[in-house]
């Protein structure tokens, strides 16, 4: 398991540290002070009710309280993260709506900057990175450690009983890492290869599939008649690890261009499903010939289309293929 990718940075702490100084002082001053408070927010002339002020003091507060206990473990404690994030998104567009209806002064608008705006950034970033941790740690701590050291490529079976260095020497294998089932872009992937499957079966070349939701994707393969490829059952991700297939990065599975092709492929009668498997694993494809890596394609994104019969095919006698070369789209 990665400690990078499951341990907080010192950042995370520092900056849940900061959000919790500025609301329990802000908290603070609301309720000691309201209405010279208010005053110095621009609101004239003073409230009739300061012990309504005071209680929303009372509750940034507590909030501040919060961030300093999720400060300790970003990670364990995300769901504080994201209710404050969720409270930062929805106050400003409670103030834009009061500001264009006349209910307040839009020079308030500076607070909505200090209390909500610039924290955006980074409990979003937290939550990215917790989710990405969680996935890992969930699949690696169900991981038997006496299978841990073991050589996946011989260890894991298909369907048949058969390992990938077994079947990559009865001839060679187009070895297709999916992405989790329920992402449209691996019912995309499947669709190609339906597509492509007699030219590549043509060449010399068998299919196989590595995925690795709790379940062999049945209703899937059926749907585009792939039933009968050898596919490896990998929820554990140890295949995924051993051929350099890591977690993605945010523009690399949110990215603009993700989000086009995403809609395009939805459109295109994919459809999308529940998660299965961890969200944040890259996909990647690769020819394997008696146990040997020859080709190899890692997705730049996972919106990333490549032509797996160029894949196939020798490119200059290249190892790793860029996407232009595997004709790959994004």
């Amino acid at each position: 398991m990665d400690h990078e990718i499951t341990k907080p940075k010192i950042w995370m702490r520092n900056v849940l540290y900061a959000a919790a100084t500025y609301n329990i002082v802000w908290g603070i001053m609301a309720i000691a002070v309201p209405v010279r408070f208010l005053g110095w927010l621009g609101f004239d002339p003073m409230p009739v009710y300061p012990e309504l002020w005071q209680c929303i003091g009372m509750i940034v507060g507590v909030y501040g309280i919060g961030y300093a206990i999720a400060a300790r473990d970003p990670y364990r404690h995300w769901p504080i993260v994201l209710v404050g994030l969720l409270g930062k998104v929805f106050g400003p567009i409670g103030f834009l709506n009061a500001v264009l209806a006349g209910r307040l002064p839009v020079e308030l608008g500076w607070t909505i900057v200090t209390n909500d705006l610039i924290w955006w950034a980074p409990f979003s970033l937290i939550l990215w990175r917790a989710a990405r941790a969680i996935q890992s740690q969930q699949a690696m701590l169900t991981v038997p450690p006496v299978l841990k050291p073991v050589d996946p490529l011989g260890r894991i079976v298909s369907q048949y009983g058969m390992s990938l260095r077994e079947l990559s020497r009865q001839q060679p294998v187009l070895l297709v890492f999916l992405r989790h089932s329920g992402c449209t872009f691996c019912r995309e992937t499947l669709s190609d290869l339906a597509d492509q499957r007699r030219d590549i079966e043509s060449s010399g070349v068998s299919i196989a599939l590595v995925h690795m939701g709790e379940d062999r994707p049945q209703s899937l393969l059926l749907k585009y008649g792939l039933t009968d490829l050898h596919c490896y059952h990998d929820p554990f991700s140890q295949l995924y690890e051993a051929f350099g297939l890591t977690l993605g990065s945010f523009r690399q599975l949110l990215g603009a261009k993700v989000w086009f092709r995403g809609f395009a492929a939805i459109l295109a009668g994919h459809g999308i499903g529940q998660l299965d498997g961890n969200g944040f694993r890259m996909p990647g494809a690769f020819v394997i010939d008696n146990g040997e890596v020859v080709r190899a394609y890692r997705h730049r994104s996972a919106a990333d289309r490549p032509n797996y019969m160029r894949l196939v095919r020798p490119v200059d006698g290249c190892l790793e293929l860029t996407a232009s070369q595997a004709g790959a789209t994004a």
